[in-house]
Order: C-alpha cells, then structure tokens, then sequence
C-alpha cells in the first residue's frame, strides 16, 4: 500500500464499520444520542491541526467555495467549547459550510461524524465507484443464473 493510502491507526476497515452499524441498530435509542457537537468539535481541530493551511487560509479557501465570507474568528468560534462557560452562546458550523470545510483541510473526519450518526459510512469517489461496480457485477450474476434457469425450463419444456 502506498503511503498516500496508508491508513492511520484510529481508522476503522468497511468490515469493522459495518459490524459497529449492525451492533448500534440493534441498540436501542436514547435521550441525546445524536447530540454530536463535541465530537464536531473535536473533528474540526483535529483537520485544522492536520492541515497545511493557517485557519485564516481556511477561512479564505472556504469563502471561495461558498461564495459568502468567513472569518477565521468564525471557525474558531465552531471549534471551541468554551463559549458555554463563559456565557455566550455556543456557535457550530452551519452544515452547508461543512463540505468546503472537509475539502479545504482534506479530512473528511467532521463529515464521518454526521454519517456514522445516520447509520452510513462516506466512501471517496474511486471507492464508491468501485463499489458500484461491484453492486452492478452482483446484478449481472444474477440475471445470468436467471437467464440459466429459464433456459433450462425451456429446454424441459421442449424435451417433452
């Protein structure tokens, strides 16, 4: 595996996210179990600490991509906790910045957070393609054993 590819020791295999979906739907629900804003948080700072940009490159980079200013002051203002404690209301990252967010800092960590909370996992374009591929050969195998079965039965049906 090359070292572009490499994964790092927290990240999980599609087996192991799987299994961790199957056991989490089998749980049952409780009160605040979607409340994901610390671990967004914490997200956050980790691509921002992960990143070659300053967070005033950030700022810059994901004010191009959605057309609308954002300051570094505002990202920090989405990364810290200490809002709460000093009396001010807690800021989070509006979702439609989250994307230019995830592609500016090249971790797509804050936006795992939101799809593991949905049951699903997010695949990089090669890799859902990939997958799609493999859906459509899945399907192909079928429709062969199909096509196989009806033949048969018309090769009974004309033996009779």
């Amino acid at each position: 595996m090359s070292k572009a590819r490499r994964k790092s020791d927290s990240q999980m295999s599609i087996f192991e996210v799987l299994q961790d979906l199957a056991q989490k739907s089998r749980d049952n629900s409780y009160e605040g179990q979607f409340k994901c804003v610390d671990r967004l948080r914490s997200a956050m700072r980790h691509a921002i600490k992960n990143s070659p940009l300053s967070v005033h490159q950030i700022a810059g980079e994901m004010s191009h991509l959605v057309d609308t200013s954002i300051t570094a002051d505002q990202i920090y203002s989405w990364t810290r906790a200490s809002d709460e404690l000093n009396g001010r209301p807690a800021r989070h990252i509006p979702a439609e910045y989250l994307p230019a967010f995830c592609y500016t800092t090249k971790c797509n960590a804050p936006l795992e957070v939101m799809t593991d909370l949905a049951g699903l996992f997010a695949l990089p374009g090669p890799d859902a393609l990939r997958s799609e591929i493999q859906l459509l050969d899945e399907k192909i195998s079928k429709l062969k054993a199909l096509k196989r079965k009806r033949s048969m039965f018309l090769k009974e049906m004309q033996g009779r």
